[in-house]
């Protein structure tokens, strides 16, 4: 799998916002071209790009940034739905993966979704 780059893109000077915003507000049809040709996307990414032109004509910078990218261990928590402290007890005892960057760690959005799982499947499975 390639890796991408996260990407930021400033805040839309104010008329070519106010120009995205009223298209926008016009029509719920977004065609998507690609070096001229029509691409019909399926409704999660049709929704993901709808939302960056929604935010881009409020006059929001927007970053893009691919879901596998390795998070910290506050944004992994965060994703997780728990504590930072027993995150690193998971990852120490090796239940979650980690890598280390220098002394940072840093957790794959995959493996805190795998991980999320399996405590859905366990719970499912006690009385």
């Amino acid at each position: 799998m390639i890796r991408h780059r996260s990407r930021t893109a400033p805040a839309l000077p104010n008329t070519q916002r106010l120009s995205l915003a009223r298209t926008l507000a016009d029509s719920s049809d977004v065609t998507v071209f690609v070096d001229g040709t029509a691409v019909r996307l399926p409704q999660e990414a049709r929704d993901a790009v709808v939302d960056l032109l929604q935010r881009l004509a409020a006059g929001d910078s927007v970053t893009v940034t691919s879901v596998a990218e390795s998070l910290t261990t506050s944004q992994a928590a965060e994703a997780a739905g728990i504590s930072h402290t027993y995150l690193r007890n998971l990852t120490d005892a090796g239940v979650i993966p980690v890598e280390y960057r220098g002394t940072h760690r840093r957790i794959r959005r995959d493996a805190i979704d795998a991980w999320l799982a399996a405590q859905k499947n366990s719970d499912a499975g006690t009385p």
